[in-house]
């Protein structure tokens, strides 16, 4: 699966942006090949060189699904946008991604034998 992320640095002007998020939300959903998204607010930053105060991604199944559905004219649309409703402060990037939750984590960590953080015991 490849995400395209995108991260919203600090606007000027937030209800601005606000009045524009739902008809960006409309096009990008359009895009040909999107499985899911998810929106998160940046409660604090705690390193790092810019200030993010949002993260939007957009999940494809793969980099070449992700990169037609930005040259798509829903994705050129989409991404006009953006540039429009954050002045260009933003970053944009594809990842592969991956995920695993913590009870398959534990099981294989246990059955590997592999050490567990946290769990090792102090040298005596």
């Amino acid at each position: 699966m490849v995400k395209l992320v995108i991260l919203i640095e600090e606007l000027d002007d937030w209800s601005a942006f606000n009045v524009a998020w739902p008809g960006f939300l409309h096009t990008a959903e359009s895009m040909p090949g999107l499985l899911r998204e998810t929106s998160s607010h940046v409660d604090s930053m705690l390193y790092g060189g810019i200030q993010v105060s949002r993260v939007h991604e957009l999940f494809f199944d793969s980099l070449e699904t992700a990169r037609g559905a930005m040259a798509s004219s829903e994705g050129r649309a989409a991404g006009a946008l953006l540039q429009a409703m954050t002045g260009g402060k933003m970053v944009l990037f594809l990842a592969d991604h991956s995920e695993d939750d913590l009870s398959n984590i534990r099981k294989y960590t246990a059955e590997s034998g592999a050490p567990q953080v946290g769990l090792e015991q102090p040298a005596e």
